[in-house]
């Protein structure tokens, strides 16, 4: 399929593994874009030049993908991605042995 390959080839030149968050995806254009953009690269120019505009292109393919993906809003999807202190919220509550040790009101 080839919007697979282009998006495959735009996440390995962005350095992404194959699941990353928004912020994680954000973060790694900041640092390449850092890294390799003209005004800041010291060595050969029109590489740096050549990679920011790769850099750019890849970050626009994977922006654009995650823009028309749906987002799961179950409850299991959700139970997935609980912090450590919701997790064991959810579980146990406001028992008084395992819980917050607040009391109910």
């Amino acid at each position: 399929m080839k919007k697979y390959r282009e998006i495959t080839e735009a996440r390995r030149l962005l350095q992404l593994p194959e699941y990353a968050t928004m912020e994680e995806i954000k973060d790694q254009y900041r640092q390449l874009l850092n890294r390799w953009h003209p005004d800041k690269c010291t060595h050969d120019k029109d590489r740096c030049k050549e990679m920011t505009t790769k850099i750019i292109a890849a970050y626009e393919i994977i922006t654009a993908y995650c823009s028309r993906y749906k987002y799961s809003f179950s409850r299991e999807e959700v139970a997935k991605y609980l912090s450590g202190q919701d997790w064991w919220l959810e579980r146990f509550g406001d028992d008084p042995l395992w819980g917050s040790g607040k009391k109910p009101e």
